[in-house]
């Protein structure tokens, strides 16, 4: 009797509403350039090996076991814009200081952004890696995901979905002659940006 009274006390329902990830844990990229693939991921995201075996490799940039996987496939063809896919994947920085200063960083080891675009939510700079994957570095302009959201509900938004480009070196000198980071987040005047590009071409 004991034990089916304990059984029962045990029992469960599993729920009917649909759950959600709690987090983006990581993702991984097939590839044949496995080592540059690393070297570029270490210098513009300052992530580190955790694992490394001959057949994948393991990086990370917090406490996380792993952000990234690069798996070692010989014989692989880069992304090609023909091709349906992943366009790119993207990082939130804490601040326009912080975004700034990566730019700067990494320009300084010979690696230039495929465009730079303030999308009205985001400042945002884009890379492509070694294999040709789109890397989106950005930083939001609103304090509050509600301000976010407000957004894409604007006239603004709806007139031009994509944004405006920006000349990020103009942006390094407006912050380093003190602009106050309200004014570097508004949204500069232009024409909208156009669509994405083929690999190698633009984000």
């Amino acid at each position: 009797m004991d034990t089916l009274i304990d059984t029962a006390s045990r029992r469960r329902s599993l729920s009917e509403q649909p759950a959600t990830p709690i987090l983006f844990a990581h993702f991984v990229l097939r590839s044949s350039n496995v080592q540059p693939m690393i070297d570029w991921y270490s210098a513009v995201l300052n992530m580190r090996v955790v694992q490394r075996t001959d057949y994948i490799c393991f990086l990370t940039y917090d406490d996380e076991h792993h952000r990234l996987g690069i798996v070692n496939l010989a014989g692989l063809k880069a992304p090609d814009a023909k091709t349906s896919g992943l366009a790119h994947v993207a990082y939130t920085f804490a601040d326009i200081g912080a975004l700034l200063s990566t730019y700067r960083r990494v320009k300084a080891l010979g690696i230039e952004p495929a465009r730079c675009i303030h999308h009205g939510p985001t400042v945002s700079i884009y890379y492509r890696d070694p294999d040709g994957n789109g890397v989106e570095l950005q930083v939001d302009r609103y304090a509050t995901k509600e301000a976010t959201a407000a957004y894409f509900q604007t006239d603004a938004f709806r007139k031009n979905p994509i944004g405006v480009a920006f000349d990020p070196e103009a942006l390094v000198k407006a912050y380093e002659a003190g602009t106050p980071e309200s004014e570097l987040l508004d949204m500069p005047d232009g024409p909208p940006a156009p669509p994405q590009s083929a690999p190698g071409k633009g984000a």
